[in-house]
């Protein structure tokens, strides 16, 4: 079958019948739809950060962090969205939000609750920062997400550092490393983009070598969402967050699956590196893992 099918396109369905899931896709793939409902609104408001994936002017694509003062992100209807401030001056997706249409997937995670939700659409920029126009919103389960208390934000607005690079630095790898967390944005041709989360005990993502690292793809919801975009297009951008100093790793690259038996690793090969220091104004507490966190093989 090569068309969409519900929420699906190809790649997602292919995946889907390779693993053995797509009766249970079907099920959970009702919950998507395009509307924002009351308390899905509710939530919104309430987040202090939101982040958005997307390509680039040269279609490479990148995961952003938005940040700011609970409701910076509302529903303005019952498929829109609004955004307060956008994307950062000098973001690798600032340029591409600037002008016209384009297709972008978020998601707000809220590390307090252990919630997170999806929007996907299309934004345009507004003069107060963006709008967005939804086409497919729904929420995952708390499935690898770690619990943290967000602390007084950090005073002052001072000048972020930002460093450009085609590699990983000795550094940016052991944040990598280290993490227990990173958001993913992928794209489809014709179906629109996607953001989404990957989250396990530190060490869970393996850094290879300077431009390469992998991470095991644990079950999730079965939609494969993400690893069926990267089925039609390998393009995928990564965000790394240092939940204590607010510095940002950004990583654009590629993306395959490897599928053995029933286990499943994706490798990313990284082709540019965008890292801000202490880029966002939010501080966290150390985390307390989630239950449902795979241990690391010795």
């Amino acid at each position: 079958m090569n068309g969409p099918v519900g929420p699906y396109h190809h790649g997602s369905l292919a995946v889907q019948d390779r693993v053995g899931v797509r009766e249970l896709a079907d099920h959970v793939g009702r919950s998507i739809g395009p509307g924002i409902r009351p308390v899905a609104a509710a939530f919104l408001e309430l987040q202090p950060m939101v982040v958005i994936g997307a390509a680039d002017e040269d279609g490479r694509v990148w995961s952003s962090l938005l940040t700011g003062r609970p409701g910076f992100v509302r529903a303005t209807g019952p498929a829109s969205v609004s955004v307060a401030g956008g994307v950062p001056d000098g973001d690798p997706l600032a340029a591409a939000l600037a002008r016209g249409s384009t297709p972008v997937g978020t998601i707000a995670l809220d590390p307090r609750t252990r919630r997170r939700m999806r929007l996907n659409g299309t934004a345009r920029p507004t003069r107060r920062g963006l709008a967005i126009d939804a086409e497919r919103v729904f929420s995952n389960c708390p499935k690898y997400l770690q619990k943290r208390d967000l602390y007084a934000p950090a005073p002052g607005s001072a000048p972020v550092a930002v460093r450009y690079g085609a590699r990983m630095t000795p550094d940016q790898a052991d944040l990598v490393r280290a993490a227990d967390t990173f958001f993913i944005a992928t794209l489809a041709p014709g179906h629109g983009a996607d953001a989404s989360h990957r989250g396990g005990n530190p060490g869970f993502v393996t850094v290879t070598s300077p431009t390469g690292l992998s991470w095991p793809d644990y079950p999730g919801n079965a939609m494969f969402l993400t690893l069926g975009n990267l089925e039609t297009d390998a393009r995928a951008g990564l965000l790394f967050l240092d939940w204590a100093t607010g510095t940002t790793l950004q990583l654009t690259g590629t993306a395959r699956t490897l599928f053995d038996g029933g286990d499943r690793t994706v490798r990313f090969t990284v082709d540019r590196v965008v890292e801000a220091e202490g880029a966002s104004p939010l501080r966290w507490s150390p985390p307390a893992y989630s239950p449902a966190n795979p241990g690391l093989p010795r």
